[in-house]
């Protein structure tokens, strides 16, 4: 009851060093494996796509898999309503557990479905439903890990770990699938991998499970939450958080950070999401090379979240956002056409650590961004909202490319045409957008 009736003193309440320790460790080992799970499906989508969408155009199996990765992010706003609402009004915590466990069982579940030759059609329905499953717990799990770790650290860093969440995370999980993918090939090569390789990296998605729990049963909830709860113990506001973010208040504010979102999210997706098909369709490079080349651009992808980030601490999220929109809008481009039909391995690699370095800056700051945007109370629902269907339209770009290039020398322009203009779409918001460092409360 003391806390309840004296709000305020909460105020100067910092979450201590091990709070935050778990705090960050959670955000970030939860969103890694969260992408190492999706990563699997793109380093393996030529095999799938054979497996359960065949079809004589390689490019046409190819937009199938990439196809049942954009159901996924449809359905990754719908967690966010069920989860991001359950976070803000029960906590993180509990959110955060069920997503992420959720995540990783539907994975592995991937390696246990008959392939269309061995059940016929009901194989690819199957592969959809499981989808569609799995997409719910992603979205889950951003509205969960997207809050507590910004929530806990200083006003000064929390660019910074944006950047380690975010970006930091996804090329964790990137290198984590990578090394899979490399381990896994060894073990299977040639023909083997398409009849068990390919099921044995879907069962490794069982380790998000073991190693989020391990994680977060040390977990406890950000000091800004809460702040938060004894406030509302005070207020007569009852509305659900869903209810508030559609309100006339935070409407605009949720349509606006969608050019932001939708741009980091294709940006991120026709860079590090594409590499591991582009490497293989056009470079035709071996798996082990073009495992070594991701895990090179996974490194490339951490050190740009973790700069950028830091960047938007020093300078702003606005100006940070305009200068990545400018670079990204000709750089990207540049990338894939100097790529195009180059069976060199060093300009090849060279290439993808700088798509990966690009992709990444472009939403390094975007998460910290929808942070401050909301108040705590809404924190999880507004930023899960945001990102979760800005990322889902995003993400349909690796399937309209593949269905814009009718053979694979036409993915490198295709690729370059629909990055410059989803970056155009992001330096548009990028000026309208407010600047919003140290305004998270």
């Amino acid at each position: 009851m003391a806390i309840a009736q004296k709000p305020d003193a909460l105020d100067a309440v910092e979450a201590t060093p091990r709070q935050t320790f778990f705090a960050i460790a959670a955000s970030c080992l939860g969103w890694s494996l969260d992408l190492f799970d999706l990563f699997i499906l793109l380093y393996v989508a030529p095999t799938i796509g054979a497996l359960f969408f065949p079809s004589q155009f390689p490019t046409l199996s190819l937009a199938a898999v990439y196809a049942s990765f954009a159901v996924t992010l449809l359905m990754r706003p719908v967690g966010s309503a069920v989860f991001g609402s359950y976070a803000d009004r029960h906590g993180r915590k509990g959110a955060m557990v069920v997503a992420v466990v959720g995540v990783g069982i539907s994975t592995a579940a991937f390696g246990t479905l008959p392939t269309l030759q061995q059940a016929g059609l009901i194989s690819p329905v199957l592969f959809l439903i499981l989808r569609l499953v799995q997409g719910v717990f992603v979205g889950g799990v951003v509205a969960s890990t997207h809050t507590i770790g910004t929530e806990s650290v200083s006003p000064k860093w929390r660019g910074t770990m944006s950047g380690l969440i975010g970006g930091g995370g996804a090329a964790v999980g990137a290198l984590l699938a990578s090394i899979v993918f490399l381990v896994t090939s060894s073990i299977f090569p040639g023909d083997s991998f398409a009849a068990w390789g390919w099921r044995c990296m879907f069962f490794a998605g069982i380790l998000s499970s073991v190693l989020g729990l391990a994680v977060f049963n040390s977990l406890e909830e950000s000091p800004l939450w809460r702040l938060a709860q004894a406030k509302k113990a005070l207020s007569s506001d009852r509305r659900s958080p869903l209810a508030t973010l559609f309100s006339a208040d935070h409407r605009g504010v949720l349509l606006v950070n969608l050019m932001i979102t939708i741009g980091g999210g294709a940006g991120y997706y026709l860079t590090s999401g594409y590499l591991p098909s582009f490497l293989k369709i056009v470079n035709k490079l071996p798996g082990t090379t073009t495992s070594l080349i991701l895990m090179g651009a996974s490194v490339g992808a951490l050190i740009a979240s973790l700069v950028v980030g830091w960047i938007s601490d020093q300078v702003g999220r606005k100006p940070t956002f305009i200068v990545i929109g400018l670079v990204n809008l000709i750089l990207i481009p540049v990338c894939y056409r100097a790529m195009a039909g180059v069976t060199d391995v060093a300009v090849v690699t060279g290439c993808a650590i700088a798509l990966a370095f690009l992709g990444n800056a472009g939403y390094a700051p975007v998460l910290i961004f929808l942070n401050e945007r909301f108040p705590t109370s809404l924190r999880a629902t507004g930023t899960g909202l945001s990102w979760n269907i800005g990322f889902a339209i995003g993400g349909m770009m690796p399937t309209f490319v593949s269905l814009a290039s009718p053979t694979p020398t036409d993915l490198p322009l295709s690729l370059s045409i629909f990055a410059g203009g989803v970056f155009l779409l992001y330096l548009i918001g990028s000026f309208i957008v407010p600047e919003t460092r140290d305004r998270m409360r």
